[in-house]
Parts: structure tokens; C-alpha cells; sequence
């Protein structure tokens, strides 16, 4: 079950699909950042051994999406560009505190409801967009991102072995993820406001 406060209005879907090449463009960026991100946990958590498995494997599947995408992007003959900003996950990241061991369970937090997110819009675009082979691509993303989101939300409960702290900081959250969401740039792009 996805942990979001909120769900997209109409209005993000008639601007993703009237704008699919943008949507896609930013969908191989959001999937190269995911992979990043992913590896930069290891990178500032080697004594976490336990990060080791499952971020490796979410590293390798987003980028299996990102060939994915960008496979798609040149069929369709569309070069992937820079993109401006829409802030959002920047903002989020915002709200991870400084001090460990708070800081690395509110970052897997973060990550997991930009995941969430990501699943949510999937779904809308494997449902409603008209190219049918759009709609199975997006049909095919939503199972992971939805691991992925558990993934991440797992790995909190289990570094802290606090479930009940895990859940109460991932709501708070959830309801900053609202705020950013609303807030952000009404863009084409997946993880824009509406």
C-alpha cells in the first residue's frame, strides 16, 4: 500500500499526455537519478551492510528502466535534454535532519514516497494514456516502483527496529510530500503538481 496523502488531479494527467515526449524525457532522468541515489546511500553508508543487497539490486533495476526509456525515447526519435527543475524532490530532501541516526532513515523515507509517487502516475498512464504501447510500458513499471517504495520503507523499520517511529515519521512526511507536490511547477513532468 502506497503511503501518500494525496492523489493527482486530472489536470497532471492531460498535461502528460498531451506533453508524452517531456513525460519521457523526465521518466530517463528520474529512473538514472533513482539509480544514483541508490548507489550514493552505499557510498555514505559502507558500515551498512545490510544497504548493500537490496540497494544494489534497485540501482540495477532502475537502470534497466532508464535503457528502457531512453530505447523508447529513440524510437520515437526524441534525444534526451537538461530539464528545468520542478523542485520537488529537492525540497523533500530538504526535510531529512541532519543527525544520524535520523538522517538515514528520514533519506529512505523520502525515497520511498518519491517512489510512491512514481507508482501512482504509472498507474494513471497505464490506464489513460491512448498509445497502447505506453500503457503496457507503464504497466509494466508499477510492480517495482511499488517494491521499491516497500523497499525503502523496510530498510527504515529494520535499521532502527522501531516500526512505530518509522510509521509516524514516514505520515509526517508524507504530509510535507503534499505540500512540496502542490507547490512544485505544474510541468510536464512525473513528479510535478497538478
Amino acid at each position: 500500500m502506497l503511503c501518500l496523502r494525496s492523489t493527482t488531479e486530472d489536470a497532471w494527467l492531460q498535461r502528460a499526455i498531451a506533453h508524452t515526449d517531456a513525460i519521457l524525457v523526465d521518466h530517463a532522468h528520474c529512473e538514472r537519478k533513482a539509480a544514483t541515489q541508490a548507489l550514493g546511500l552505499l557510498a555514505r553508508y559502507p558500515g551498512r551492510p545490510e544497504l548493500v543487497e537490496p540497494m544494489l539490486a534497485l540501482a540495477r533495476e532502475e537502470l534497466e528502466h532508464f535503457e528502457q526509456i531512453v530505447a523508447i525515447l529513440q524510437t520515437r526519435g526524441v534525444a534526451m535534454h537538461p530539464q528545468t527543475a520542478t523542485g520537488y524532490q529537492a525540497k523533500l530532501f530538504k526535510s531529512v535532519r541532519k543527525d544520524e541516526p535520523d538522517r538515514l532513515m528520514d533519506h529512505l523515507l523520502v525515497a520511498s514516497l518519491i517512489e510512491a509517487r512514481s507508482c501512482e502516475r504509472f498507474k494513471l498512464l497505464s490506464d489513460h494514456h491512448p498509445d497502447e504501447t505506453l500503457r503496457e510500458v507503464y504497466r509494466g513499471l508499477l510492480a517495482s516502483e511499488a517494491r521499491h517504495h516497500g523497499t525503502f520503507v523496510r530498510l527504515a523499520e529494520q535499521l532502527t527496529g522501531d516500526r512505530p517511529t518509522v510509521r509516524a515519521r514516514l505520515d509526517e512526511l508524507a504530509e510535507r510530500e503534499v505540500r512540496v507536490l502542490d507547490r512544485s511547477k505544474p510541468l510536464p513532468r512525473l513528479h510535478a503538481g497538478g
